[in-house]
């Protein structure tokens, strides 16, 4: 047992860690270096990540029971590491039902459970199909001091339970978290814990996991507020960090009694909050401290920056989760595959990327010679499958069945699943993931061919409509170059037919991306986006295009989320469907 005497300043360790779904024994491994790394720091309060023993989400393998006995046993031997000092970590607990929770552990043992109130169940999560919610708020005793206990979504709304726990005199609210990202998140979390920290005039720690997980990927930017919102330190967005901090647990107090609002409430009788555990703590004088430098990470900037770094993310973690080596993909000569080609060596490094070329008699000299051109500049390994005898072979096998019939897009297609049959045949022989190449804006339209382009294991720039895609390949090309001018500048085109344009089939890019974020991500009608000043027959063609081509999205490999609708976990529309617009 620690001493009992008062401390003003607490130590704080946030443990931005990137779990694996379903490793639990990994993941406590990497807790435990955690704990020990926090300990050498002189860390008193020690916090991780939403569901950090599981990671998160771990969707139906909450319905195992095995599973959720793994995780319980993993935070009994994790306890036992908590001489000293107390550590608080989330994972699911089964009781009369299972509850989405943080473990306080101190004194060698479990001292407490917090169970997550406020369920998310909206776009990605579906909490509520598999938690209970929790009843009370609740805080734990440091000495004199009261620390309330939330995870994720019981801060991001004003009121219970950050108000319960202020009015209990919560000084410092601690937040464990599993916050998926989208573009520009960070910022908008970071001002909603500013918020909350000013409205109950106490300091906030707010603990995100980070890394990639299927689709989702998390950001990390941990960080710490002070009870009037100022920044006291920030960790890095996607990499893993133990980020320390001194904090002042008498200030916010100090502050309450010179509100005149907050003595109000207080006057209002006590709030029902449980109080989960007391423990006391060692004065910060009794052993001296090491000199503490708290940092605040530079945030990513421009945007470009912010989701290029995701996107990466993503992939690494991907690929390193799910045990490749290797990846594999179609280089064109175009800006998708260029971008994703630049994104894939940025992530795994040259070595374990390869690229494919694969002509026809549709493919131009000049897209040819810039798919080697960059190949050549970023260091790929590039391998050359001439396609054109295969296409001679595929149309005299179907001369006879298609015999008075003009060529038309079937015979287009074929090119392109050609294309995914060499590179499926790849992955096979040599264990390589295959990357898909298409954006959300072609995505959003049909605009692939099913079993051809869209074939692969796992789709970079999913989630990344072909304006923001050359934003990208802009700002990545500010160090280095590694793209040639030439893709970016050239219209583009899928190289099926003679002097094919995606503009011959599609409205421009600026008008199509425009219509498809009302349509697919804000659920505008044609009416609203025709007041926007765009034009009718236009935005007739994308609404169906986009209604007929919800089969296709189905059978698409995941990719990463990087806008508040993304297609699969976010967007989900019925395949039949008779309701336009």
């Amino acid at each position: 047992m620690l001493d009992n005497s008062s401390v003003a300043t607490l130590r704080l360790a946030l443990c931005q860690l990137n779990p694996t779904v379903g490793d639990i024994a990994a993941n406590e491994v990497a807790i435990v270096a955690s704990i020990e790394a926090a300990r050498a720091q002189r860390a008193q309060l020690v916090l991780f990540g939403e569901l950090a023993i599981t990671g998160y989400p771990p969707e139906d393998l909450l319905y195992k029971e095995h599973f959720l006995r793994d995780a319980r046993a993993a935070i009994d031997r994790l306890a036992a590491q908590t001489h000293g000092l107390v550590a608080i970590v989330g994972f699911p607990e089964r009781a009369a039902d299972v509850h989405n929770a943080a473990a306080v552990l101190a004194d060698g043992r479990l001292a407490a459970v917090y169970r997550k109130i406020r369920l998310p169940n909206y776009g990605v999560f579906d909490e509520q199909r598999y938690f209970q919610a929790g009843a009370l708020a609740g805080l734990i005793e440091l000495g004199e001091h009261r620390v309330g206990v939330t995870i994720c979504e019981d801060i991001w709304q004003p009121g219970s339970p950050c108000s319960d726990l202020a009015l209990a005199g919560a000084t410092l609210i601690v937040n464990l978290s599993a916050s998926p990202y989208h573009a520009g998140k960070g910022g908008e979390r970071e001002q909603m814990v500013i918020q909350r920290a000013r409205e109950h005039a106490a300091a906030f720690a707010f603990c995100a996991l980070v890394g990639g997980q299927d689709e989702l990927v998390f950001d990390g930017h941990s960080f710490v507020v002070d009870h009037t919102g100022a920044l006291l330190a920030r960790a890095a967005q996607f990499e893993e960090e133990l980020l320390v901090c001194d904090i002042d647990l008498a200030a916010p107090a100090a502050r309450r009694r010179r509100q005149s609002g907050h003595r109000e409430l207080a006057g209002g009788g006590a709030p029902a909050v449980e109080v989960l555990a007391s423990v006391a703590l060692a004065p910060a004088a009794a052993t001296p401290q090491p000199q503490l430098s708290q940092r605040i990470a530079a945030l990513l900037e421009p945007p470009e920056a912010e989701i290029y770094a995701a996107l990466c993310c993503g992939l690494r973690d991907y690929v390193r989760k799910n045990g490749f080596d290797h990846v594999v993909l179609g280089l064109s000569g175009g800006i998708d595959s260029a971008l994703v080609a630049t994104i894939a060596a940025d992530a795994l490094t040259p070595s374990r990327v390869s690229v494919v070329v694969m002509p026809s008699r549709f493919s131009s000299d000049q897209t040819q010679s810039d798919a080697r051109k960059l190949a050549a500049q970023i260091g790929l390994g590039v391998l050359e499958l001439r396609i054109g005898a295969v296409m001679d072979a595929y149309e005299a096998l179907l001369a006879d069945t298609f015999a008075g019939r003009a060529s038309d897009l079937t015979e287009e297609n074929l090119q392109a699943r050609i294309r995914g049959n060499l590179l499926m045949a790849l992955s096979n022989k040599f264990g390589w993931l295959v990357l898909t190449t298409g954006n959300k804006s072609e995505m959003s339209v049909g605009y692939s061919t099913l079993y051809g382009d869209s074939a692969g294991g796992f789709a970079v720039v999913k989630d990344i409509f072909k304006t923001l895609l050359y934003s990208l390949a802009r700002w990545r090309n500010q160090d280095g170059a590694p793209i040639p001018a030439s893709i970016i500048d050239r219209a583009p085109s899928a190289e099926l037919r003679e002097d094919q344009r995606d503009d011959q089939s599609l409205p421009p890019y600026e008008t199509l991306d425009a219509i498809l974020r009302g349509y697919v991500e804000e659920d505008c009608g044609r009416e609203e986006l025709i007041a926007r000043g765009l034009p009718a027959a236009a935005v007739d063609q994308v609404f169906t295009l986009v209604d007929r081509a919800e089969y296709k999205r189905r059978q698409a490999p995941p990719g990463i989320k990087i806008t508040e609708r993304a297609f699969g976990r976010d967007r989900r529309i019925p395949i039949t469907n008779h309701y336009r617009g």
